[in-house]
């Protein structure tokens, strides 16, 4: 029973960190229609913010708090420099321009910094256990759900309690029909990009708390098993982003735990076998892409409150 909790606190430790990538995946493709591959270099972004806020002399949460701020603001330079020019344009040129964006992003990386991993010293506290019983967490892995059920209670308190939040969920729905509405497009698509920067600098906290460094291609990993996670969960769906992330880690730990150290080096082909055969079973994902009926009647309602914009406002 003591093994079997564990790999439970395992799973929803590791399934908060996909989780928290997918989730940002999710909300810039549901609004721009983008599956942003240099989402992971954003993970990149805050991993560096971090080891030099530290190599500063600053406390470990004063740089870890600094290097989510870095990977957010980031993210809005990415979609006003990279991406906007491009808004319009078709799935493939929007693709290309990610994967250029991660490659110039490493690239720059193992230029200005340095292609070897460095190290991030951690708290002596984040590497401590905590024994409950006869069962031993990790402090880390104790951070690392409590912060994935903070951040994604708030995100989705947001998404549902404030006019900016509604625009955002109504404009994942049906983004042609929001711009009508009068809200402003450029403002919309840049908030979705910041909170999908916030999400992956979050995760990247996680992720070099675990791990102790950052290299150029850290965000690489874990930014494809969040786009597989996206997938799962029903690529487009921003609570099937967050139902693949766990449900990911979960199928994870679940063959690291039971698989033989023979077939060990086969786990990723295994992982994958698992996930087709769920797509089988549900071809839109877990949670598919079902749509909020009422999010267009609230947020319009907001809008008359408020004072609406008009169309030409709206487009721009």
């Amino acid at each position: 029973m003591t093994d079997f909790l564990q790999q439970v606190i395992n799973a929803i430790s590791l399934g908060g960190t996909y989780a928290l990538l997918a989730l940002g995946l999710a909300i810039v493709f549901s609004i721009f229609g983008l599956i942003n591959f240099a989402h992971g270099d954003l993970m990149t972004i805050a991993g560096y913010t971090i080891f030099f806020g530290l190599q500063a002399g600053m406390p470990f949460l004063v740089a870890a708090l600094l290097g989510v701020l870095a990977a957010g603001v980031a993210a809005v330079l990415m979609e006003r420099v990279a991406f906007r020019p491009l808004r319009g344009e078709g799935v493939p040129t929007l693709l290309l321009a990610s994967l250029a964006v991660s490659i110039i992003l490493q690239t720059l990386f193992q230029t200005l910094i340095s292609a070897r991993p460095k190290a991030i010293p951690t708290p002596e506290v984040l590497t401590s256990t905590v024994s409950i019983g006869s069962l031993d967490i990790a402090v880390v892995q104790i951070v690392s759900i409590g912060v994935t059920l903070v951040l994604l209670a708030a995100l989705s308190w947001g998404l549902r309690k404030t006019t900016l939040g509604i625009a955002m969920r109504a404009a994942a729905d049906n983004f042609p029909v929001v711009r009508l509405m009068g809200i402003n497009a450029n403002r919309v698509i840049a908030m979705a990009f910041f909170v999908s920067g916030i999400l992956a600098g979050a995760a990247a906290i996680l992720w070099v708390a675990a791990r102790g460094s950052v290299e150029p291609a850290m965000g690489l990993l874990p930014m494809f098993k969040a786009f597989i996670a996206a997938i799962l969960g029903g690529l487009g769906s921003l609570s099937g982003a967050v139902v693949g992330g766990f449900a990911l880690g979960a199928i994870e730990i679940t063959f690291q735990a039971l698989l033989p150290d023979s077939l060990g080096r086969y786990q990723d082909a295994l992982i994958f076998v698992a996930v087709i055969l769920v797509l089988v079973w549900r071809p839109n994902g877990l949670v598919g892409t079902g749509h909020d009926n009422g999010i267009r009647l609230k947020l319009s309602r907001l809008r008359r409150r408020g004072g609406g914009r008009s169309e030409a406002e709206a487009a721009s």
